[in-house]
């Protein structure tokens, strides 16, 4: 597949625009308007205020809560919280099919580290009902975005739950630059999306496939207290300077990994994410995370000469279904899904909520 020379953005992805040089259009494109996510001075000086304020200040046990998927991010943002600005940090993780990697990785960092940790393991039977919905039922955009952004809602949700219960007022989650999509989040999700937005997915409630009980998974503070406290929910990877190359050594740097290839994205992903990438390889000819890492590429935020390699042999792993894309055999099999299971047949936007539909057109993104 022919791809740009600079950051690798493969010539399949709309807007690509590759010549005959073998550059794409956003390497073309002035510095200015190259980068996906540039740190706002703004978000920095927000984050380092909010920081300062917070040691010692949470209103219970805890200054701040963290979500935790045993990746490099949150694990790093563990650190930084606790070791560097003396947080009374508690972790959180919801276990929906994490691999053993992910939990070596939790372990070690938490012991390293000497933080508390709640995990929450929902019902198995409504999560494979979700994923085997969802990936029947994609909308226009493909499997990952599908998949992701109607579960990341759902882990966001305890989280704030949780956050409330326990009347934690600040919930930091280590989402790289660029993730999730920018018109849903920059630095921090609105205070009108936490405190005034059901989060339950629109198709969710219309499709007839999912019962009230099984909705009620969904994050929605309207069925809450009138006096409810509710906390911040903030990014800080989007306001400090972000290289990837630099967190991966610094995790295995600081012992929070057991190995260094532990700290690699591809190495502690979710099962189910390789069965997500194989059906958009299928359905659109490229890896989706390769505009994501092609942007961290053009940011010097990524290495090209690491991706150079490793992007076409985890896209042979997936499409032959060997060594680490075992899984998408795997995941199909937990699923009960053959190849021609996995669809498109719902429009741009199906899942969103009103307000990120808002959000969307606010921005011109619809």
């Amino acid at each position: 597949m022919k791809k740009c020379k600079q950051c690798l953005l493969p010539a399949a992805v709309p807007g690509s625009q590759i010549g005959s040089d073998g550059v794409c259009g956003f390497c073309r494109a002035p510095a200015a308007e190259r980068a996906s996510v540039q740190p706002n001075p703004a978000h920095r000086d927000d984050l380092e205020q909010t920081l300062r304020a917070a040691r010692g200040a949470g209103r219970g046990q805890y200054d701040c809560l963290v979500p935790l998927s045993g990746g490099k991010d949150s694990i790093y943002l563990l650190h930084k919280l606790k070791v560097e600005y003396g947080l009374r940090v508690l972790a959180y993780t919801t276990n929906i099919d994490l691999p053993e990697v992910a939990w070596s990785n939790i372990r070690t960092a938490l012991a390293r580290l000497d933080i508390d940790h709640e995990v929450f393991n929902p019902a198995p039977a409504f999560i494979r009902k979700l994923f085997r919905y969802l990936l029947q039922n994609q909308e226009a955009r493909g499997a990952v975005y599908t998949v992701s952004y109607v579960y990341a809602p759902l882990f966001e949700g305890d989280a704030i739950r949780l956050a409330i219960e326990k009347d934690i007022p600040l919930i930091f989650a280590g989402y790289s630059p660029g993730q999730p999509e920018p018109e849903r989040m920059l630095y921090e999700f609105s205070p009108e999306l936490i405190r005034a937005e059901d989060w339950t997915p629109p198709q969710l409630k219309t499709c007839g496939a999912f019962t009230d009980e099984e909705l009620g998974r969904f994050y929605n503070p309207l069925e809450l207290p009138a006096d409810t406290r509710f906390p911040r929910y903030l990014a800080p990877f989007h306001a400090w300077d972000y290289d990837q190359d630099e967190v991966m050594r610094k995790v295995a740097e600081l012992g929070l990994v057991k190995r260094g290839r532990h700290a690699s994205p591809i190495v502690s992903n979710y099962p189910i994410n390789w069965l997500m990438m194989y059906s958009d390889l299928r359905h659109f000819g490229y890896n989706p995370y390769a505009p994501e890492f092609a942007a961290l590429i053009r940011e010097g935020k990524a290495s090209l000469n690491h991706w150079r390699i490793m992007a076409p042999l985890v896209d042979f792993m997936i499409r032959r279904k060997v060594l680490l894309g075992r899984d998408v055999s795997r995941s199909q099999h937990w699923l009960d899904l053959a190849d021609d299971d996995l669809r498109i047949n719902l429009p741009e936007g199906a899942y969103d909520p009103p307000l990120l539909r808002r959000q969307a057109h606010d921005a011109g993104r619809t």
